[in-house]
């Protein structure tokens, strides 16, 4: 992040950034601290959560809160408390961004390894079901506040040899509109972030170049691999004052490429299962 300046616009306002030590999650804290807002992010690693209040601090010039707290989303008890400690700077919960995601999966479904399938799926779903379910009250109390799930272009293009990532954020879409129908009359919105090929460590071993890479960037019209403060601005306007009308969307933010097919991973997965595994022949 080069710009140092608060550009304002949350000053006063609590978030709470699930997955919040890495990747988007990061650059969601860091773009809300740099707007104004009180920012507590969670995961499950506290070594990496340290490091990235650090950064957050060094990359703005903000007097507001910036904290963590050790939260694995999947164990309730953890998010009951994550919640908690991000209402409690303020007494309320303006923002909050379900980032905590990921997967234990690639290659063919027919060689799938079923605990690696459900806890893909319980991280995705059950950690965003369980981050509204204990932060929506406290909006609903107050008569306001925006959640934001971060899904995939995995969940509106089907990714071949993906495994769980695509169900599990598929699952992610249909929380977050399910919980918008019924938030909405206490005035608490509720929207998805579908974003494409973003450069983090996640995915290090695409972006580093390849036929993969290659691919991605024949499918988007934009032509370029995301940074994580595209996926943040977007974040930041969804938490913010200038999108009180919006709720129940599924957003793509992915240089187009919802509007071609999903990637070609072939040439990662083709050496480790053979050709015959890619069709279902184990």
């Amino acid at each position: 992040m080069t710009m140092t300046t608060p550009t304002g616009g949350l000053e006063g306002a609590a978030m709470l950034v699930t997955g919040g030590g890495s990747g988007i999650g990061l650059g969601c804290a860091t773009r809300f601290a740099r707007d104004g807002a009180h920012v507590t992010i969670c995961g499950r690693t506290e070594d990496r959560l340290v490091a990235a209040v650090e950064q957050i601090r060094a990359a703005t010039s903000t007097d507001a809160t910036i904290q963590y707290a050790v939260a694995d989303v999947t164990e309730e008890d953890s998010v009951v408390a994550a919640v908690a400690a991000a209402a409690s700077i303020t007494g309320t919960l303006d923002g909050v961004v379900a980032c905590a995601g990921g997967s234990e999966t690639l290659g063919p479904i027919t060689t799938m390894e079923v605990g690696a399938w459900r806890r893909t799926i319980d991280l995705n779903i059950t950690g965003t079901m369980l981050t509204i379910k204990h932060a929506a009250p406290i909006m609903a109390k107050a008569g306001s506040g925006s959640i934001v799930g971060i899904s995939s272009i995995a969940s509106s293009n089907v990714h071949p040899w993906f495994g769980a990532y695509g169900p599990g954020k598929a699952g992610i879409d249909h929380v977050c509109q399910l919980a918008a129908i019924e938030l909405g009359a206490s005035g608490v919105r509720v929207n998805a972030i579908r974003p494409g090929l973003v450069d983090t460590e996640l995915v290090g071993f695409v972006t580093a170049g390849g036929e993969v890479l290659d691919d991605y960037l024949a499918c988007m019209p934009l032509g370029r691999v995301g940074a994580v403060e595209d996926i943040a601005a977007l974040a930041r306007f969804l938490v913010g004052p200038d999108s009180t009308w919006i709720t129940g969307q599924l957003i793509n933010a992915d240089g187009g490429h919802q509007l071609s097919r999903g990637p070609d991973y072939r040439s990662i997965v083709e050496p480790i299962y053979g050709a015959d595994a890619l069709r279902g022949l184990t």
